[in-house]
């Protein structure tokens, strides 16, 4: 799988909003295209991703 260009590999049958979390994104600041198409973050926890997927992550921080 390509996430923000780079090749990672996730297991069979893996959660989208697992592999986040494990990469360190925080879900209610994470906005997903998956192969394209925006995921709607309440679809997140439900969407299975494979290595043949392509992710772009974007993660919103705030500061002032």
């Amino acid at each position: 799988m390509k996430a923000n260009g780079e090749e990672v590999s996730v297991a069979d049958g893996t959660k989208l909003s697992d592999w986040l979390i494990s990469q360190g994104y925080v879900l209610e600041k994470t906005a997903v295209l998956l192969n394209g198409v925006v995921v709607p973050r309440a679809k997140i926890p439900e969407t299975v991703i494979s290595n043949t997927d392509c992710l772009e992550i974007v993660s919103f921080v705030g500061g002032g």
